[in-house]
């Protein structure tokens, strides 16, 4: 077996008196492609920086072979002190490198090398990033979640990128796909402790539950063994009334390796409170098209949604996905045509930008609205507790502020919110953000056993195979059209996966719909958009707008509320009138914030996220 390029071993890490990493291990030999897999907050990104060298262990053994390149991607890549994107890039790569992967990886990322660092989106942040640590080709490859902010096509242009180099490759990620593709081994982090299996992630679910029914038999036969220790310190040798030592101290030590077994994480709770059937027909939406400016962001289309459907919206970053999900449930009013909902329709949304949670608000007060101890799941009371424990959340953390939490906790409160709301009609955008690998599992089996309907949008291919029955795909120049199945028989359809807008197809999609759904989707062609960047007051009018809908939302329901006060037109006529003008003026201002801010979300996602 060849020697290790890189080696961990016996790591050992404590953050504020909680052991981290107790003896973790990590080997990488030339041309190896090992997964890191683990739950959220296991020390999957720490393991990493150890390896990277950007972290010292309280203990242990690092050894990285003479001569060996080693390049690491962090989740929040720093381009501070550089005037442009290339500089940034080409800074990475040593005297022997090829120097014109840098603008090649840039071009191929979507950026031309001339952006300042301070400029970019996240997204584009990331993009530099990752050609930086691709540029050079290096022995080794440490990357930490590589396809956070990017969209379809970029993701899989990456793989194909990766699977090309002969670089060795250790891989943090959430995308299953992603991951079978790409590990040959695969290094579980648990409990502080590493696990190695020398066969790739698409066996690993397999091998961890094994591992994991062992653990437990273990644990039965170690109790059961102190239980006939303690019968024999009772009973055993009565009538000398002497103890053996030795056996004394062994039923202690049993004792303690009982009491200090750290068992596995628990598993999330995810059942979605079910409101009343709706009618067969959920939704229908008739030659709809949409545009800003000129920009066609839904041309023509027709579909019908019936009752248990699941349908996922799939394109690259700026297509119009989130404007689509909005026109097809009725926030958004379409250009022309029309869109109708069904009858007895209660609908649950899940956000991808995390817009209903207040950053200062705690995580009690998120789950119950700032009314006492109890949470309302589908109008049944809860004490909050017991609905946080459901989420993976500690009692202790009822009290932290939401602005507090990491990105996968958010994503289980804002999941928690969602799924107390009573309904039928389920509207998921970008669900699969930051939530581990076993988090998604339950997320799956929940769409799966959910009996209304299912509306999602998502990056994540192998999320797509396993919850839709039909998808919804951007074509370009504003078509979109509908096929049977997941991503991918979707695929296997058309014959290629999504496409970045600027290289899409310019030909009309082949027929394909799922059962009960029609579609009208004229020939498509290929309409690159200028790039450019936001300025500063669109910046601010993004980040401002949110704070002032959720304030004329609020003034909305007080008025509201205000004019239903029983008998307030008989007592004050006046006061009934002025009141009426005054929710006019503000839902007038309010539908105006809201058509503000998607203009300014679809020009950020079209810029690239």
């Amino acid at each position: 077996m060849a020697p290790p390029l890189l080696l961990l071993q016996d790591t050992k890490l404590t953050f504020g008196g909680t052991p981290l990493l107790e003896g973790a291990e990590l080997s990488v030999s030339a041309g190896e492609r090992v997964g890191l897999v683990g739950r959220n907050g296991s020390g999957k990104s720490t393991l990493l920086k150890i390896a990277a060298g950007l972290v010292v262990a309280d203990s242990g053994a690092r050894f990285v072979q003479p001569g060996a390149t080693v390049r690491y991607l962090p989740q929040e890549p720093d381009l501070s002190g550089f005037e442009t994107t290339l500089a940034y890039v080409e800074a990475g790569m040593g005297p022997g490198d090829a120097e014109y992967r840098a603008q090649y990886l840039l071009s191929e990322l979507g950026l031309t090398g001339t952006e300042h660092p301070a400029n970019l989106s996240g997204g584009e942040a990331r993009r530099a990033a990752l050609a930086r640590v691709l540029a050079p080709e290096p022995d080794i490859l440490l990357l930490d979640e590589p396809t956070n902010h990017l969209d379809l096509p970029a993701i899989e242009w990456l793989e194909a990128e990766i699977a090309s180099l002969r670089s060795a490759l250790v891989l943090i990620s959430h995308d299953r796909r992603f991951l079978q593709d790409l590990t040959r081994a695969t290094v579980w982090l648990d409990r502080g402790r590493t696990r190695r299996m020398e066969r790739g992630f698409a066996f690993f679910e397999e091998w961890r539950d094994q591992v994991l029914e062992e653990e437990e038999r273990d644990q039965q036969k170690l109790a059961r063994k102190i239980v006939a220790e303690e019968h024999w310190m009772r009973y055993g040798v009565t009538a000398r009334r002497k103890r053996n030592v030795r056996r004394v101290g062994e039923l202690a030590a049993l004792r303690t390796q009982y009491r200090e077994h750290r068992g596995a994480v628990g598993t999330i709770s995810v059942t979605a409170t079910e409101a009343d059937v709706s009618g067969k027909l959920v939704m229908e939406a008739e030659h709809i098209s949409k545009a800003y400016g000129d920009r066609v962001i839904v041309r023509d289309l027709s579909i019908r949604i019936q009752r248990g459907d699941r349908i996922g919206i799939v394109g690259p970053n700026g297509a119009g996905k989130t404007t689509l999900l909005k026109m097809l449930t009725g926030e958004l009013a379409p250009d022309s045509g029309k869109a109708k909902m069904g009858t007895n329709i209660e609908m649950a949304t899940l956000d991808q930008r995390r817009a209903a949670l207040d950053p200062n608000r705690s995580v009690r007060e998120t789950l119950t609205d700032g009314r006492g101890d109890q949470v309302f799941v589908g109008g049944n009371p809860r004490h909050v507790i017991g609905y946080m424990k459901d989420f993976l959340f500690t009692p202790e953390q009822a009290g932290t502020a939401v602005s507090r939490l990491s990105g996968g906790e958010r994503g289980r409160l804002l999941l928690a919110c969602a799924l107390a709301q009573a309904s039928n009609l389920m509207v998921l955008d970008e669900p699969t953000n930051d939530l581990d690998l076993e988090t998604l599992d339950l997320l799956e089996e929940m769409i799966d056993d959910y009996a209304g309907t299912v509306l999602l949008v998502s990056h994540d291919r192998d999320f797509l195979d396993r919850t839709v029955t039909a998808t919804i795909a951007y074509e370009g120049d504003g078509n979109w059209a509908v096929y049977a199945g997941g991503y991918s028989d979707m695929v296997a359809q058309r014959g290629h996966g999504v496409k970045a807008r600027a290289a899409a197809a310019a030909a009309s999609p082949p027929k394909a719909a799922p059962a009960g759904a029609t579609q009208a989707v004229p020939p498509a062609a290929s309409s690159p958009a200028s790039r450019r960047k936001l300025s500063f007051k669109e910046k601010h009018a993004l980040e401002q707008l949110p704070k002032k809908v959720a304030q004329l939302e609020s003034d909305v329901k007080r008025l509201n509320n205000t004019l239903h006060t029983p008998n307030f037109y008989t007592r004050d006529p006046a006061g009934f009138q002025k009141a009426t003008a005054e929710l006019t003026r503000v839902q007038a201002e309010l539908a105006a914030a809201e058509e503000q801010w998607l203009e300014l979300e679809m020009l950020r996602e079209e810029i690239g996220g």
